[in-house]
């Protein structure tokens, strides 16, 4: 079986000296010993996409042949969307546990949305993700522990959720972002932690594969290598990923909104594409499972909440995070996608490449050793 994303944060945090951390995958045997690391998230960098990127990332390209570094696959968990993978990673704890469930989710009691990117002060980010993360127990051994984001991104819900306990250090577009990164790795020994969205947005926009993707895919190799060349000693450089990802076709698209069959009995809809929560109105469950069942026979697996949680799609759940999940529970199979253009907004439906469900493409992604 392959490690999880939610191994990375404390095997680094072992290879540092945290006492108590757990180094599942094994980071002391094959890095030794180092006293600082750099640790960079490369949204969308799936372990499948890895072969049709390389024409364009020479870096990557000789770590997928042996010629550097050192080069294994994990997987993400489920939905395999960036803030339930970013939280996972920052906790090391599975969806059920921390709660982060999806991309949107509803506030339970509520006929609210939320959406976990656009998060801000509510609900209170400590009260909707309750766990610490891996920056707070670096932070609490005396480690430095950097987070390099954009400046946005500070202050927001999912940053505190994924990153609490970290040092924010802001950056803007217009930065030399290798440079601002190798300068606080060369500043203190510890943790510097960056992230890049590049190659996830040109994904969604213009598909896997486009023309947008290979040059977004130049520019993210051509950031690592730079770590790379610049990493002195005693420091080692981990890449790894949040999702992978898949182009759904015009002809593989439903539009929930467009079929009174489908939403019919349906009171909030939360998710992505690629995963439906279904919250329906009183009594209204048993028919929405049904007609679901039936239309989308072949396109996705349609759950109860009690079959999704028993099936351990998000790993052990606490009770506190059960409403959150829709009462109809439905996970795209395939290439299909359901949209939902009178709750979403229209530029969700113009999207090329999705992902969030289970299939390998989605939830594979690699974990890179350089030193």
């Amino acid at each position: 079986m392959p490690g999880s994303i939610c191994d990375v944060l404390p095997s680094a945090a072992a290879l540092l000296g945290v006492s108590g951390a757990a180094d599942a995958l094994g980071l002391a045997e094959s890095i030794g010993d180092v006293d600082r690391v750099m640790m960079v998230l490369v949204d969308g960098l799936g372990w499948h996409l890895l072969p049709d990127l390389v024409d364009d990332a020479p870096l990557l390209a000789s770590v997928l042949s042996g010629g550097a570094g050192r080069l294994r696959q994990l997987t993400c968990t489920f939905p395999s969307t960036t803030p339930t993978s970013l939280v996972s990673l920052g906790t090391g704890a599975l969806p059920g546990q921390h709660g982060i469930l999806g991309f949107t989710l509803n506030i339970p009691g509520t006929d609210r949305v939320l959406n976990h990117i656009r998060w801000r002060d509510e609900p209170p980010a400590d009260e909707w993700q309750p766990l610490p993360t891996w920056f707070d127990r670096l932070a609490h051994a005396g480690v430095a522990a950097r987070a390099l984001l954009p400046e946005w991104f500070i202050g927001s819900g999912l940053t505190e959720a994924a990153y609490h306990g970290a040092l924010f250090v802001p950056t803007h577009a217009d930065d030399d972002y290798a440079r601002r990164m190798i300068d606080e790795l060369n500043a203190a020994p510890g943790l510097v932690y960056g992230y890049t969205a590049d190659l996830d947005t040109m994904a969604h926009v213009f598909g896997v594969g486009s023309p947008e993707w290979h040059e977004a895919a130049a520019r993210v190799d051509g950031l690592l290598s730079r770590l790379a060349e610049s990493l002195p000693a005693n420091a080692a450089l981990l890449v790894t990923a949040d999702h992978g990802g898949l182009n759904v076709a015009a002809d593989a698209r439903i539009d929930l909104d467009a079929d009174p069959r489908l939403a019919a009995g349906v009171r909030v809809v939360a998710g992505e594409p690629r995963v439906r929560y279904l919250h329906t109105q009183p009594g209204a469950a048993a028919d929405v499972l049904a007609a679901w069942s039936e239309l989308l026979a072949g396109r996705a697996d349609v759950y109860t909440r009690e079959q999704a949680v028993t099936a351990g799609l998000f790993g052990p759940v606490s009770p506190a995070h059960l409403p959150r999940i829709g009462d109809v529970v439905v996970v795209c199979t395939g290439g299909s996608a359901v949209l939902a253009t009178a709750h979403e907004p229209p530029e969700s439906a113009r999207l090329v490449g999705f992902h969030g469900a289970a299939t390998a493409a989605e939830m594979a992604i690699p974990l890179i050793e350089l030193l």
